[in-house]
């Protein structure tokens, strides 16, 4: 490590307050970097805007020149001003006209934004704009546009249903775009019909002499060469072939082409993760509390590899000391370098059953950043002092380094305290575990007085034969070594939200906006037809959930309720505005425990290191890291739930015929959605399978009902079924009624 770093380094301090003003001054040459390196975007961002003011006070569309002289843009800044543009016009914030001219779209009625594709065949426009609605697309202007491309629609009717629906008036493709799925032939026509069913054309394949070699029904990746038209279909060359569809792990390739997943790092990120020294050296260890006498230890899943967070607790009067030490990710991996781009890119480690995309390096991230046991290991650690309310008095944050004494899983913890004896070799560990579950406890209480929203959810397992193919699907008992576990980071996370909105410094919050009104009206709605209240009036607060919660906790339907109840509530996301956390009941709260797979985690360690030193970050659009960072989560979430449902359509592939018992557990307009009880899978009940009958759909008291002969299906009910279909492509399964 280079001597400048160590300097740097040192220069961390153990408290706010503490900081000297000399910290607060970095090196000169350090700050003109730095200066570099944000004045950049924010120059290109200050010239996209004076493109669209010029524009707008014009009234009238300019050519390139034109906006360069109304601009005063010198001929060597000519290549920044084509940079803009371009960015502008990919956008679809701004049009370039037939005469070479651009003007602003907004101002000719048309809107901007990302196009959605449905299975089958029409589509939607998302606008930018927050909260405008969806435009509707017919089939037959999709035939000019792909699932993800961005686009310009001018909005022309309504549909059929009342939602504006429009006309694409231009696309703008993503460049050398490339799509998986699976290639057939027919009368010596080679095409590719896409994985994701979101892209509803085939794909013509062009020979390349030279190229990857493929036969039909293998699973290809195909790299656009023409872009689809009105007229005609897209067409593809083959870049990589991926294998056969029975392979081992081919549904884990085909999620990450799918769902574009970045999953190979670049040269100068892992040549950055191989310079990095394997043990700590003196100056990493300037100006850091020595913790390592300290018992921490962490607490995992039994697959886990990566591993964040330590803890260690001891009784401090009448109340308890908890400290949570998290792996300080940002000593490595610097804003800006190679490291960081790509794991801003990623923005969050990816699971799949057998198998992880990280958001770092395998070195970092199982390695010199993983709080592994028995070895040295840089943190930041979240000190507290709880009461015996279990409220925290005061907190503290400091860099640090630690020893982890013992990696255990939750299983072993929860069999230690609940038996109250150690198990072998672990002895030392106990009472130390036993402090630990007591600050839980006080912790719990609190939460239940703040009236948190807390979901009990039965979480199942996946267990795999030698091919890499589900043998069984078990339930995963969730005991209190996970809740003593997220309770612990649930207040280092606080802590951490508290410090950095006292101090005003920005940060990517994690909120969670109060229930849209509709959602609560229809919730309610259904609750009254089964003789169950959502107190709180019209704006229910967390707590009416929560006694909602605990009053339908023992029912045989409570996980269907449950998931009503969730369905009811918006999805939590990454912003710089301070909104608070709805569900958890906190007013500030972002994340802090697991930099090693989380952007937003990683960027609250910098902003309190920030803080530490009378810092502050600049040069950051927070706005837009925040959109990239949900986005990213929610894609990391579907491909996910796609390599699952694959895997669950394979292991029932061989039971078609089969009869089994189950539960309605989701009714729509066109069927019912039933879980097999053993199986813990899903598939559809077609409501032309239900009888000789018309079934109206019934939102409000989630039903279908005969019109002749008044037969009703509802949430939750009991019934047998027959599994007559698999579609593996589709990741559906088809019952009947048996």
């Amino acid at each position: 490590m280079s001597k400048k770093r160590a300097t740097l380094r040192r220069r961390a301090q153990t408290h706010v307050e503490q900081a000297p003003r000399d910290a607060r001054r970095p090196a000169k040459r350090t700050a003109l970097r730095r200066r570099a390196r944000t004045e950049r975007p924010t120059r290109e961002a200050n010239l996209s805007q004076a493109i669209l003011e010029a524009l707008e006070r014009e009234g009238a569309p300019l050519t390139p020149e034109e906006l360069g002289a109304r601009l005063g843009v010198a001929k060597r800044d000519g290549a920044a001003l084509e940079v803009a543009l371009q960015s502008l016009l990919t956008s679809g914030a701004l049009l370039r006209n037939r005469a070479g001219s651009v003007l602003v779209a907004r101002r000719i009625a048309l809107v901007a934004g990302r196009i959605e594709g449905h299975p089958d065949g029409f589509g939607f426009l998302v606008p930018d704009a927050p909260g405008a609605p969806s435009i509707t697309l017919s089939s037959v202007e999709m035939r000019q546009a792909l699932h993800g491309d961005r686009a310009t629609v001018r909005v022309t009717g309504r549909d059929a249903r009342g939602r504006p629906s429009g006309t694409i008036v231009e696309v703008f493709p993503r460049a050398a775009r490339r799509i998986v799925g699976r290639l057939h032939a027919e009368h010596g026509v080679l095409f590719l019909v896409p994985a994701d069913r979101r892209i509803a054309q085939d794909v013509l394949v062009s020979p390349v002499k030279g190229g990857p070699r493929a036969r039909a029904g293998q699973v290809v990746t195909v790299e656009l060469i023409a872009q689809p038209s009105a007229h005609a279909q897209p067409i593809g060359r083959i870049v990589e072939v991926l294998g056969d569809e029975t392979d081992a792990g081919i549904e884990i390739e085909i999620a990450v082409r799918k769902f574009d997943l970045p999953h190979i790092f670049s040269k100068p990120a892992l040549a950055a993760a191989r310079v990095l020294p394997e043990t700590l050296h003196a100056e990493d260890l300037a100006n850091r509390r020595d913790l390592r006498a300290l018992p921490f230890v962490t607490i995992d899943g039994e697959t886990a590899k990566d591993f964040d967070d330590a803890v260690v607790c001891e009784r401090d009067g009448r109340g308890h000391r908890l400290r949570v030490a998290i792996a300080d990710v940002s000593h490595y991996v610097d804003a800006d370098a190679a490291l960081d781009l790509d794991a801003r890119e990623r923005a969050t480690s990816v699971y799949f059953p057998r198998r992880v995309i990280p958001m770092l390096p395998e070195r970092l991230s199982n390695g010199l950043c993983s709080l592994n046991p028995e070895v040295d290991r840089l943190a930041m650690v979240c000190e507290m002092i709880v009461t015996p309310r279990g409220e925290i008095a005061r907190y503290t944050f400091f860099p640090a380094v630690i020893r982890s004494a013992a990696r255990l899983t939750y299983n072993e913890v929860w069999q230690m305290l609940e038996s109250g004896a150690a198990t072998a070799g672990r002895e030392p560990l106990l009472p130390g575990l036993q402090t630990l579950y007591a600050v839980f406890q006080r912790l719990a209480e609190a939460r239940l007085r703040r009236g948190a929203i807390d979901f009990e959810t039965v979480e199942t397992r996946m267990i795999f034969d030698a091919r890499g193919r589900i043998e069984r699907i078990v339930p995963e008992t969730r005991n209190d070594a996970h809740r003593l576990i997220e309770e612990c980071m649930l207040a280092a996370n606080v802590c951490a939200g508290k410090l950095l909105a006292e101090r005003a410094h920005p940060v990517l919050y994690r909120v969670h906006d109060v229930p849209a009104a509709e959602k609560v009206v229809a919730l309610r709605d259904y609750l009254g037809e089964i003789g169950l209240q959502l107190g709180g009036g019209d704006k229910p607060k967390p707590k009416d959930y929560a006694g909602l919660l605990e009053r339908i906790r023992g029912r045989p339907d409570a996980q269907l309720l449950q998931t009503l109840v969730l369905r009811s509530l918006k999805q939590a996301i990454y912003s710089p505005d301070n909104t608070g956390h709805f569900g958890l009941a906190f007013d500030a709260y972002v994340h802090f425990t697991s930099p090693i797979r989380r952007y937003p985690d990683l960027l609250t360690h910098r902003a309190i290191k920030a803080c530490l030193t009378g810092g502050r970050l600049e040069g950051i659009d927070w706005e837009q890291l925040g959109r990239h960072c949900s986005e990213a989560e929610r894609r990391a979430d579907e491909a996910s739930r796609d390599v699952e449902s694959w895997l669950k359509c394979d292991y029932m592939k061989d039971q078609v015929g089969g009869e089994f018992s189950g539960a309605v557990t989701g009714v729509v307009p066109f069927g019912l959605f039933v879980t097999l009880d053993e199986y813990y899978v899903d598939g559809l009940v077609h409501i032309s399978e239900l009888g000789r009958d018309y079934f109206q759909f019934d939102p409000a008291r989630h039903q279908l009902v005969g019109e002749r002969s008044g037969r009703r299906f509802r949430l939750a009910d009991r019934m047998r079924v027959k599994l007559v279909r698999v579609d593996l492509e589709s990741r559906k399964m088809d019952f009947v009624l048996a």
